[in-house]
């Protein structure tokens, strides 16, 4: 009963949830905030850049707890079969959506 109640930043919570555990919504609210000004950045630099320089890079996300190692090379998402299949009804969107995780 005692764990149940015990604080986020205790011992026993980092053990179990790793990294996780040290990580507030404060600080994901924070880190979502620079990579959205990050992008702005890129953003705005690319539309007022000179049409002879090289395109800055996209910026790469703050990483996250739980996240693994990223490939940069990896799309997150396989475009090769866009448009083949059916779409997903909006029940199953609503069931995505809502899903914990």
């Amino acid at each position: 009963m005692l764990v149940e109640h015990l604080p986020s930043d205790s011992s026993f919570a980092r053990a179990v949830h790793g990294e996780q555990a040290e990580w507030t919504v404060t600080d994901h609210l924070l880190a979502a905030v620079v990579d959205h000004l990050a992008v702005a950045n890129w953003m705005f630099a690319t539309v007022h850049r000179d049409e002879d320089t090289e395109p800055a890079e996209y910026p790469e996300p703050l990483p996250r707890p739980g996240d693994g190692p990223t490939s940069t090379d990896t799309p997150l998402v396989d475009l090769s079969s866009a448009g083949e299949g059916r779409a997903a009804s909006p029940v199953e969107i609503v069931a995505f959506l809502s899903s914990p995780g």
